[in-house]
C-alpha cells in the first residue's frame, strides 16, 4: 500500500497529484528548486526537499537527488508528473532498484517508446502508418520537413524546415535544444504536413492486462508544435477513422506490455480517396506514445468521470482497474494560460504576478497564485483552465466567458489570444488543423478593445486613483482632488499601457468628478461605475505604488502612471540591444569594435527552455559589449549597442 508519495516535478502537475493523493489519505512530499521555494506546490505538501540550484538540470533532472530526497523524507513511492524525469527509463529503474514504488510504466516500455526513431519502427512492425523521410536523400519536393527531437517533446528540439539550403542549420539548433532539455541530442526529420490534425488516444492499463481507452482528444492548435487548446472528444472525425485511432492506440499499448497511464498520438489527414470523383479520406499515421500523463489530461477526466492520478496509484499499487468507465458523456475544451507575448513572436514574461484569480464555474489548474513570481527557469505555462458542457458549444461558450472574467495582472499573457481561438468560425465549426494558429495569428492578436472601451477602462483607473489620493490626503480632504478655482481646466493623466502612453482627462469639483468619455455614476478606490448611453458598467480597480489594474465588463488592462519627470539614468544609448526577458546568455558571436551587418547574430539567449537570437537591426559596428557567456541578464538589461552610420 502506497502510503508517502513524493513527486519528482513542479508547478501545476505537483499540485494536480497532491490533490489526488490527499482525497486518498496519502502523505505528499515535494522537491524544489532555489527558484521554486515559494512556489504554491511546497507550501501545499505535507513535506517538502530542496534541491539547491535553478536550472532543470541541476535540479529536477537530477535523479539522484529525487531519491535522495524520497530517502530522507520517507516516501515509498515517486510520481513523475511530466516532462523532466517521466520518460527516463534509468530513473524509473532505479526507484525500483531503491525500494520504492514507481508511479508509471515499465523502464521497458519507456525505453521501447521513448526514443521516438524505435518507436516508429515498432508501429511499422505492427502495420501502423508512419512517417519517416532520410534528411542524407531528401531532395527539395519532400520539404518542408519537421525535425524532431527523439527524446522529450513539448516543441523542444522541434523545427520546420521550408528549403533544402537551411536544414543542416535547422539540426544543429534542435540538437542543442534537445540536448539542453532533455539530456539528449538525437533528432530525427519526417515529413511535415502543416494542415493535418493532431489526434491522440489515452490509454490505461494494469498488471493484469486490462487496457482502458478512453477517447480521443484533438489537440490541433498549436503554437510553436506546442498545444495551446485541447478537447475531447476530437470533433468532426469519422467513425471509421476514430475506430482505427482506438485500435491503433491498443495494438501500440499491447506491443510494449503497458502499464498505467500513456497517450498515443497521432497526425490525421485528408488524403485521396481514389475515387473518380477526387474525394478524400482521414488517415492517422503514429506520431509517437508518451509514457506518462499529459498536460491535457483534464478535458479525458471531464468526459469520462474518471481521476486519471487515481487510475495510476491503483494500477502501481498492482490493483486492477476494473470495467472501463462510460463515455465520452458531453465535451470539455482546455486552454494553456501562459505567461507570454503572443503579439511579440511569443516572448516569454516573467516576474510577479500580482492578481491571479479564475472564477468559479470552471476548472483551474494552476502553478501559481496571486502574488507569485513566474521564473525564466521553467516552461512559461501558469495555468490551465478548462470548462466542461453538455455539448462543445456549451464548453466553448463556457471557457470563453471564464477567461473574460479571471483578473489577470502583473505580465503580458496569451489570454487574448485564447478567447480570440475560442470565439473563431473556423475553431467553433471544428475545422482545425494544426497550421490554423499561424494562419490566424495576426487576427487573433489584433487588439480585442475598442477604443472606447479602453477608454473608459483609463479613465476608471484614473477615477480610482484620484479618489484614493482624496481619502488619504491629511490636507482639504473633503475637497475632491484635481478640484481647482477654475473647474473648467480638466485634470489630465497619463499611463503607460505597454509600450504605449494614453491620456485620459476629467474635472473634479465640489459635486464630483466628471468626464467627456462616460457618466460618472460613482467612484471609490476599488471601484468605479459609469455610464454611456443609459447603461451601467462597473469596473474593479486596485491601486500600487507604480500600478493600477483595472478590470471592466470588455476587458482588463494593467496601467503604469507615467511621472512629471524622467530620470535621465533611465534613458539608454540609442543602437542599444536589450534583452527581451529574463534570460541567460548561451553564446556571444561578437567582439566589441568588429562590424556586423543586417541580421547578423550578435547574442543567443535561453529562457524557459528556448532558445532566442538576437541579431543586428542594421549595417553598423559593435561600439559596446556587456553580455557574456554563462550571465543571467533581466528583461530590459542592454546586451550590446550597434552604432550605424546614421547616427555617426
Amino acid at each position: 500500500m502506497i502510503r508517502s508519495v513524493l513527486v519528482a516535478n513542479r508547478g501545476e502537475i505537483a499540485r494536480r497529484v497532491f490533490r489526488t493523493c490527499r482525497d486518498l489519505g496519502i502523505r505528499t512530499v515535494a522537491v524544489y528548486s532555489d527558484a521554486d521555494a515559494e512556489a504554491p506546490f511546497v507550501r501545499e505538501a505535507d513535506v517538502a526537499v530542496h534541491l539547491p540550484g535553478n536550472s532543470a538540470a541541476e535540479t529536477y533532472l537530477r535523479g539522484d537527488l529525487v531519491l535522495a530526497a524520497a530517502k530522507s523524507a520517507g516516501a515509498d513511492a515517486i510520481h513523475p508528473g511530466y516532462g523532466f524525469l517521466s520518460e527516463n527509463a534509468d530513473f524509473a529503474r532505479s526507484v525500483g532498484e531503491a525500494g520504492l514504488t514507481w508511479i508509471g510504466p515499465t523502464p521497458e516500455s519507456i525505453e521501447a517508446m521513448g526514443s521516438k526513431i524505435r518507436a516508429k519502427e515498432l508501429m511499422a512492425a505492427a502495420n501502423v502508418p508512419i512517417l519517416e523521410v532520410d534528411p542524407a536523400t531528401a531532395t527539395a519536393r519532400d520539404f518542408p520537413l519537421l525535425v524532431k527531437a527523439s527524446a522529450g517533446g513539448g516543441g523542444r528540439g522541434m523545427r520546420v524546415v521550408e528549403k533544402p539550403a537551411d536544414l543542416e542549420r535547422e539540426l544543429a539548433v534542435a540538437r542543442s535544444e534537445a540536448e539542453s532539455a532533455f539530456g539528449d541530442g538525437t533528432v530525427f526529420v519526417e515529413p511535415y504536413l502543416p494542415t493535418a490534425r493532431h489526434v491522440e488516444v489515452q490509454v490505461m492499463a494494469d498488471t493484469h492486462g486490462t487496457i482502458w481507452i478512453l477517447g480521443d482528444r484533438d489537440c490541433s492548435i498549436q503554437r510553436r508544435h506546442q498545444k495551446v487548446v485541447e478537447e475531447a472528444p476530437a470533433p468532426n472525425l469519422s467513425d471509421a477513422t476514430r475506430e482505427a485511432l482506438h485500435t491503433a492506440a491498443r495494438n501500440a499499448a499491447k506491443a510494449v506490455d503497458y502499464v498505467g497511464a500513456g497517450t498515443v498520438e497521432f497526425l490525421v489527414a485528408s488524403v485521396p480517396d481514389g475515387s473518380e470523383g477526387g474525394g478524400s479520406e482521414q488517415r492517422p499515421f503514429f506520431l509517437e506514445m508518451n509514457t506518462r500523463l499529459q498536460v491535457e489530461h483534464p478535458v479525458t477526466e471531464q468526459v469520462f468521470g474518471v481521476d486519471l492520478v487515481a487510475a495510476q496509484l491503483t494500477v502501481a499499487e498492482g490493483g486492477a482497474l476494473g470495467e472501463a468507465p462510460v463515455g465520452p458523456t458531453g465535451h470539455s475544451v482546455e486552454v494553456r494560460l501562459y505567461a507570454e507575448d503572443a503579439a511579440d513572436d511569443w516572448s516569454p514574461q516573467t516576474g510577479l504576478l500580482r492578481t491571479f484569480e479564475v472564477p468559479e464555474g470552471v476548472r483551474s489548474d494552476s502553478a501559481v497564485e496571486s502574488g507569485s513570481v513566474v521564473s525564466h527557469f521553467y516552461d512559461p505555462m501558469i495555468a490551465k483552465v478548462v470548462a466542461h458542457g453538455p455539448d462543445r458549444r456549451t464548453a466553448i461558450r463556457r471557457l470563453d466567458d471564464a477567461l473574460r472574467r479571471t483578473r489577470l495582472h502583473g505580465l503580458v499573457t496569451n489570454r487574448d489570444l485564447l478567447r480570440a481561438v475560442l470565439v473563431d468560425d473556423a475553431f467553433v465549426a471544428g475545422d482545425v488543423h494544426t497550421a490554423l494558429l499561424p494562419e490566424r495569428i495576426d487576427v487573433w492578436t489584433a487588439p480585442t478593445l475598442t477604443g472606447d472601451q479602453r477608454e473608459r477602462l483609463v479613465l476608471a483607473g484614473a477615477l480610482a486613483q484620484a479618489r484614493l489620493a482624496s481619502t488619504t490626503s491629511r490636507v482639504q480632504s473633503r475637497i475632491p482632488t484635481a478640484f481647482r478655482s477654475v473647474t473648467s481646466q480638466p485634470r489630465v493623466r497619463r499611463f503607460l499601457v505597454g509600450d504605449e502612453e494614453v491620456a485620459v482627462s476629467y474635472t473634479g469639483s465640489i459635486r464630483g468628478l466628471v468626464s467627456d468619455v462616460a457618466e460618472v455614476v460613482s467612484a471609490e478606490p476599488d471601484r468605479v461605475v459609469l455610464a454611456v448611453d443609459g447603461v451601467t458598467e462597473t469596473y474593479d480597480v486596485a491601486i500600487g505604488p507604480d500600478w493600477v489594474d483595472v478590470d471592466g465588463p470588455h476587458g482588463s488592462l494593467d496601467l503604469v502612471p507615467v511621472p512629471l519627470f524622467v530620470d535621465p539614468a533611465d534613458v539608454v544609448a540609442e543602437g542599444s540591444l536589450l534583452a527581451p526577458m529574463p534570460a541567460s546568455v548561451m553564446s556571444v558571436a561578437v567582439e566589441a569594435g568588429q562590424k556586423v551587418a543586417k541580421g547578423d547574430t550578435i547574442v543567443v539567449l535561453e529562457a524557459m527552455k528556448m532558445q532566442h537570437t538576437i541579431a543586428a537591426p542594421a549595417d553598423g559596428v559593435v561600439t559596446e559589449l556587456a553580455a557574456t557567456a554563462g550571465q543571467q541578464v533581466e528583461s530590459g538589461a542592454v546586451l550590446a549597442v550597434i552604432e550605424t552610420e546614421e547616427q555617426e
